[in-house]
């Protein structure tokens, strides 16, 4: 069969001609990702989920094939697409191009997105995934605070100035030095996919000095670095438990899709409940579909963290959506949680 690399470069090698097609491929793939699709019908959902084990519950939705069962049980039958992007900023660029559904990423990324679009798309939340502790992570030994951070230092994290991450770091800073210096450690951060960064702090690369990752990032840093230690606590700048990473979709999609929105929704809150009743088995949903070498008692330690609380309604989300007000990260003002997520029986009682 005719090879269309070898006809456009007749004389190149087979590596040459390899390196060509992987390139020819990211420009498509990227150019797909970029040109917005139209409206997908009742009964199909596109799901983009991102790295680590905030995203359990969205694992356990597609080992079990809860929304497809879900949809069954309403006379539909649902065709469920799942995409993996790393950063809020790629997230909400895929949502805001109609090349997906509904997004999965932290609640910095959905307050960019929901103040962004109001009044036009309406972006708004549709459930949290859980609320976990996020660790900034150093392995230098003379970082102890925030305040101990030098220009020296290089923080990992998945999308600057737009990922949770980055936020929560903005919001620790603000508080260390005031609301004017809230963006004081913005220059000493960089985009790197959590498994990438993770990989670094273990081997004790200089190429970064910290992570701001999430589970089971983090607590793969702790054990396999003894190096590695917390400089900073999420719950601990946001005053308690926090639902850091949420899901969230256009109005239009929810409203056009009633019943594969419900679905979705429903088969989210049995993902919940499966995880709580059983760790056992979640934990080993998590390794097959992540395809995880993961340490299993430690991924187990991390989903029986007292700290950690799997509910769908989201929790004490709204002081960082205030504080990003505050500082203009925001133009609209958030009075409520309600502001930014869909009124939802399911996520009532949320904060």
């Amino acid at each position: 069969m005719l090879n269309p690399f070898r006809s456009i470069w007749p004389g190149a090698s087979q590596l040459a001609r390899r390196m060509l097609a992987a390139a020819l491929s990211i420009v498509v793939g990227a150019g797909m990702l970029g040109v917005a699709q139209p409206a997908m019908a009742e009964g199909q959902i596109r799901i983009a989920e991102q790295f680590g084990v905030v995203y359990l519950l969205l694992n356990v939705v597609r080992d079990q094939h809860l929304i497809e069962q879900e949809g069954r049980r309403e006379g539909l039958d649902i065709k469920v697409d799942w995409v993996r992007l790393s950063g809020g900023a790629a997230v909400n660029d895929a949502l805001l191009s109609g090349s997906i559904d509904i997004a999965g990423a932290g609640v910095g990324p959905l307050l960019t997105v929901w103040d962004r679009t109001h009044g036009r798309q309406n972006v708004k939340g549709v459930a949290s995934l859980g609320s976990f502790p996020y660790y900034l992570v150093s392995d230098n030994p003379n970082v102890k605070t925030i305040a101990d951070l030098t220009a020296k230092d290089r923080i990992a994290l998945p999308a600057v100035g737009v990922s949770v991450q980055s936020r929560i770091l903005q919001y620790a800073a603000a508080k260390q030095w005031g609301d004017k210096s809230f963006d004081r450690l913005d220059g000493l951060t960089q985009a790197i996919p959590h498994p990438d960064a993770t990989a670094a702090i273990i081997a004790n690369s200089s190429l970064i000095t910290a992570h701001f990752g999430n589970p089971p990032f983090q607590e793969q840093e702790l054990a396999a670095n003894p190096n590695a230690h917390i400089v900073l606590n999420s719950y601990d700048v946001l005053g308690g438990p926090s639902s850091a990473t949420v899901l969230y979709a256009t109005e239009k999609f929810r409203d056009e899709n009633p019943k594969t929105y419900h679905a979705f929704v429903t088969a989210l809150a049995q993902a919940a409940h499966l995880v709580s009743a059983n760790p056992q088995l979640a934990a080993d949903i998590y390794i097959r579909v992540n395809n995880s070498k993961i340490d299993r008692a430690l991924l187990l330690k991390i989903l029986q963290n007292p700290q950690v609380q799997l509910t769908i309604a989201p929790q004490n989300t709204l002081r960082l959506a205030q504080f990003m007000h505050r500082v203009g990260a925001i133009r609209n003002e958030p009075t409520a949680w309600r502001d930014y997520f869909f009124d939802d029986p399911a996520t009532a009682g949320g904060s």
